[in-house]
Parts: structure tokens; C-alpha cells; sequence
């Protein structure tokens, strides 16, 4: 076996790329999502994302990737280390670079690795780990993370990673025929209150459009825009994501996409941006022009319900955070990052943390399950 890394992704062997555009591929996990990323400027160097995608060949042909990046900051990962960083600091170290392994602003749970088709993972995993200790070792970098991975191989020992947990709340299809359907197993009061939210945007002269990524323009594209960086330009921030990001991906992948649009008259107002397989839809990317009670909710939340029972889906996940999606049916699950600290004294401290934080999380989404919103059989 060669371990390679490469700078960018279109420097992966062209067969490999190939293979990982399938139109079944992950939704993020492909490579029109991730070339696209940084194709389109969205992860560069100079934006703290430096591509060290590792790859390994054996008798000529790849058999393994792991999509890899060094950094420079924590922004746009979702699973929060900058106390990590702080205290490096204190202490006169340096936490920067790092090693990440996800897919950028994307805290959805998915493959983080491909292996080729007939090839055990397990070594090919164990010669990446062991390439990533060795430099991890030279002090290079402080630490590698690996975040949202759908998990390890079945008998595969992760020997020095720290596992983390936390809490996101998904919707389950648990057999609806209908939203009203699913309704009907909501408690009397939580049903009212969702019908009298859906109700409120219609009263406020808000329509809504399902539109799927084959039929989006480059016009709703460019609309849509508008919105999604409208959201971060009234908070003083610079969206992540490029038009150029969007137009491309809506290019390339029109068929894992779904977007609602909100219009006052003629005018789109808002929109949520969703990607999907086939089991689950994936609530990604909301913006909005205007302030309209409840619209957040109607198409972030109720109208990708209405989708996933419509059209089979399995699991709704909208993203990262948010009790309030709990009285609305999504309920909690737990998701882990893997974290591997080079200093022997930060991995002890940091281990004793993530212990004393398990506690805390379990007990979280333990909590969070008594607010679910459906009748019981003494009801």
C-alpha cells in the first residue's frame, strides 16, 4: 500500500472522483459537494481549510479516501473545541493547525471514509491511523477530529481517539399516511398549536412552493441567495457557502435536492434549502428577507415533514440544535465526534472532561425525551 495527500480534491485520481459522483452517492459525502467547496472558494487555505485529502493505492489503484483538512480555526465545524484551544494557549502551545475530518458546515451524521467494494476496512483504516499518530508524533499538527461519522467498522479498535457525544433532534416516519396523520399522534395541545402556526402564515399572506432541484432555475438560485445571505448579514457575519457554491451543486446534483419557497404577491421572502437520499431528508441552509411569525417553522420544519411522509422518507434531520424542535416531533438522538490529542497531557485532561461531559449529555437527552409531544396510551 502508498498513503498519499493531496492539496485538493480534483488532484484525487480521476477514477476515484468517479466512483464518488455516483447520483446514489451521500448527499455531502460525493464529489461534486466537496470539489464544488472548494472549486467555488468556499474552503481555501487563505479561509483557514488547507485540503489534505488522504488516499491509498494499492498495485496502482485507489482503495481508499479520507477527506482530510488542516486548520487554522474552529469556525464552521459545529462540534465546539475552542476551550481546547484556549487552554493550548495558556499554556503556551499551540492548538493550530489541526487535522479535521468532516464535511465542511455540514453537522449531518454520514459516511466520513470510502473503501473500495470488495476491500476490508479495517486495514486500510488502521494504515491511514497510523500515518495520521506519525504525524501527530513529529508535532505537526496538535490533534486530528473526526466529527458526525456514522461509526467504525465492526471489530475495528479506535487505540487513542476520545470519543464525544452530543444531542440532535430528528424526525422519525413512523408509518404516517398523512401530516394530519402524524398529527393524530401528537397530544391535543401540541396538535392545535402546530395546525395554529401553519394557520398564522397563510393569515399573514405567506404562500408556499415545494420545488424540486430539477425544475430550480438559475433565478431561484440567485433568489434564494438573496435570502440565505441575508441571514448571516443582519448578524455581522459572512455567509460560508458562494452563489457560485449553490449554482454548481443545484447543477450537479439536482436530483438529492428540494427547496421551499415563501412568496409574498410575486416576491420570494424565504427559503429552505434540503438535501435528501434515499431515506433521509436533510434540512441544510434557511434565509428570509422579511420577519413573518412562525414562517421559520412551516419551512424548515413542517413542510420537510410533509415531504419525507410524501415521499417515503425515513428520518428528517434540519440540523444542529433547537429544543423547540422537540414539541414540534423531532426527537433526540445522540451523535459522536472522535478526537485524538497529541499532548499526553491535554488527551488526560481532555478525556476526564469528556467523561464528566457524557454524564451531562446522556442525562440531556434523557431529559429532552420527556418533552416530546406524543400521546401515551393513558391519554
Amino acid at each position: 500500500m502508498r498513503i498519499h495527500l493531496v492539496s485538493a480534491f480534483d488532484q484525487l485520481p480521476a477514477t476515484l472522483r468517479q466512483v464518488l459522483a455516483a447520483a446514489d452517492a451521500h448527499p455531502f459525502f460525493n464529489s461534486d459537494f466537496l470539489q464544488l467547496l472548494e472549486q467555488t472558494g468556499c474552503v481555501t487555505p487563505e479561509k483557514g481549510w488547507l485540503p489534505r485529502h488522504l488516499w491509498i493505492e494499492r498495485q496502482g489503484e485507489p482503495v481508499f479516501l479520507l477527506p482530510l483538512y488542516e486548520k487554522t480555526h474552529s469556525w464552521g465545524e459545529f462540534v465546539f473545541d475552542q476551550r481546547w484551544a484556549q487552554a493550548y494557549h495558556q499554556h503556551g502551545l499551540p492548538y493550530y493547525p489541526k487535522w479535521l475530518s468532516a464535511i465542511p458546515f455540514t453537522p449531518s451524521i454520514g459516511p466520513r471514509w470510502w473503501t473500495k467494494p470488495g476491500e476490508d476496512a479495517i486495514p486500510l483504516l488502521a494504515a491511514a491511523l497510523a500515518h495520521i499518530g506519525s504525524v501527530l508524533a513529529d508535532g505537526q499538527i496538535s490533534s486530528w477530529h473526526l466529527l458526525f461519522a456514522e461509526g467504525w467498522p465492526a471489530g475495528f479498535d479506535p487505540v487513542g481517539m476520545l470519543p464525544r457525544h452530543d444531542v440532535q433532534f430528528h424526525w422519525r416516519h413512523h408509518g404516517y399516511r398523512t401530516f394530519d396523520d402524524f398529527l393524530q399522534q401528537l397530544k391535543s395541545r401540541k396538535r392545535k398549536n402546530i395546525r395554529r402556526e401553519r394557520q398564522r402564515v397563510a393569515e399573514q399572506g405567506v404562500t408556499l412552493r415545494v420545488r424540486e432541484g430539477v425544475d430550480l432555475t438559475e433565478q431561484d438560485w440567485h433568489d434564494f441567495y438573496h435570502c440565505y445571505s441575508n441571514t448571516y448579514f443582519v448578524r455581522g457575519q459572512e455567509p460560508y457557502l458562494s452563489p457560485a457554491f449553490f449554482q454548481g451543486i443545484g447543477r450537479a446534483r439536482p436530483h438529492q435536492i428540494m427547496m421551499v419557497q415563501a412568496y409574498r404577491g410575486d416576491r420570494l421572502i424565504g427559503a429552505a434549502l434540503s438535501f435528501h437520499d434515499q431515506t433521509t431528508l436533510y434540512g441544510r441552509h434557511w434565509g428570509a428577507l422579511e420577519e413573518v411569525d412562525c414562517l421559520h417553522f412551516e419551512a424548515c420544519f413542517y413542510q420537510g415533514i410533509d415531504y419525507c411522509i410524501a415521499h417515503g422518507l425515513q428520518r428528517f434531520d434540519p440540523g444542529t440544535q433547537g429544543e423547540h424542535k422537540l414539541v414540534r416531533g423531532f426527537e433526540p438522538v445522540q451523535t459522536t465526534s472522535w478526537h485524538w490529542i497529541g499532548h499526553p497531557a491535554f488527551r488526560e485532561a481532555i478525556a476526564a472532561y469528556l467523561e464528566r461531559e457524557k454524564a451531562d449529555v446522556l442525562r440531556y437527552q434523557e431529559v429532552a425525551g420527556e418533552w416530546l409531544p406524543f400521546r401515551r396510551e393513558s391519554d
